[in-house]
């Protein structure tokens, strides 16, 4: 396993952080990868997100905007963990 870094949390967001992190699996894959707390609490925002999108909920452009947003702190903190989870 390798060593887990703290991110910095984005301005923007708005959602909870957790106190810790966890083991997460791809909905598809199966592919498992461990999360600290602020890139599960992002992972599940993203999820979110792009499931109210998917639905047609909320959709609207800084709804989108940040889900976008939180696709790209995944790229940018943790690219091991988009390209497992989210790409």
């Amino acid at each position: 396993m390798s060593e887990i870094k703290e991110q910095p949390v984005p301005k923007w967001f708005n959602g909870s952080i957790y106190d810790k992190g966890g083991i997460v699996a791809n909905r598809f894959s199966g592919e498992e990868i461990e999360l600290n707390n602020i890139e599960l609490s992002m992972y599940d925002f993203v999820m979110g997100a792009s499931i109210c999108v998917e639905m047609g909920m909320f959709n609207t452009a800084q709804h989108v905007k940040d889900l976008r947003a939180g696709l790209q702190w995944f790229i940018k903190h943790n690219p091991e963990a988009y390209m497992v989870l989210l790409d």
